[in-house]
């Protein structure tokens, strides 16, 4: 049994209850424990809907279409409103690709977390809306999804920033993220002559929060005439072991079997026309 923190808008039928029970799996809602263990039996769905494009030992990540699944999707969004303050989106799912963080056992694919973003954004958001569970968080699953998020905009070729304005705990994870991905750049590239476009391109961060986070974290600094990296890498080396040692998770982009969603739209345009220029 989970506290929520905000209300969400489902029917009345089932808010007035002081108990809503939710199908991990399908994310079907119902107001009475009877109805659930009907559901249970019944429920076939073991892992999300869409495809699995992400496995790193007991940990998938499934990429999911709000058009195809689209009842899913909406469900996932009211559960997500009960934690997020600052949740607006609950049944316009079309435009959206959910990204389904789960971890595996014999008994299915167990929901932790989720990411969404828009499947084409003109203001470069890799990010739209970021939950990890409560009773998964402070065990590193939001800045793993955070740093899947942006393996997914490199594989892009492209750079991102997340979908303004960011809770207080969204401005703080990301921080740290942006601070510790450009502390482990440098250590494997130590290159001071790098512009901040190459730094950008690279990392898949786009140069708006790579300078803010460069000058927060004096690396950035002005000499009276014109800005320069210091690259302090004992400092780097220290505080990087110090997170490592915390056993945080760090995705590995081997383990992406990915097509971005452009392509395969591409290609299916191909297949119905071969012969369009």
């Amino acid at each position: 049994m989970i506290d929520v923190w905000y209300s969400s808008p489902f029917p009345p039928t089932v808010c007035t209850q002081p108990i809503l029970f939710i199908c991990e799996f399908c994310f079907k809602y119902m107001n009475s424990a009877y109805m659930a263990k009907s559901h249970q039996d019944k429920c076939q769905r073991k892992h999300p809907p869409g495809d699995e494009i992400y496995r790193d030992g007991s940990i998938s990540i499934f990429e999911v279409d709000g058009r195809k699944n689209k009842l899913y999707c909406s469900n996932l969004c009211l559960l997500a409103k009960m934690f997020l303050d600052q949740k607006t989106l609950f049944y316009d799912v079309e435009p959206f690709l959910f990204y389904i963080m789960t971890e595996r056992d014999h008994n299915g694919y167990h929901f932790i977390g989720y990411f969404s973003k828009e499947k084409s954004s003109t203001m470069s958001y890799n990010v739209s809306c970021i939950l990890i569970l409560p009773v998964f968080q402070k065990k590193g699953y939001g800045k793993y999804l955070i740093d899947f998020s942006y393996l997914l905009t490199r594989t892009e070729k492209k750079v991102g920033t997340p979908e303004k304005p960011l809770s207080l705990c969204g401005i703080r994870s990301y921080q740290s993220y942006w601070k510790y991905a450009l502390y482990r750049y440098f250590l494997n590239d130590v290159n001071t002559h790098k512009s901040i476009e190459d730094i950008s391109t690279d990392t898949g961060i786009i140069m708006d929060d790579v300078i803010t986070t460069l000058a927060r974290n004096n690396i950035l600094v002005h000499d009276g005439h014109h800005y320069t990296l210091v690259i302090d890498e004992n400092k780097m080396k220290r505080e990087l072991e110090k997170v490592y040692n915390t056993g945080r998770l760090y995705v590995n982009a081997d383990n992406l079997k990915w097509t971005p969603f452009g392509l395969n739209q591409e290609r299916l345009a191909r297949i119905i026309n071969p012969f369009k220029e």
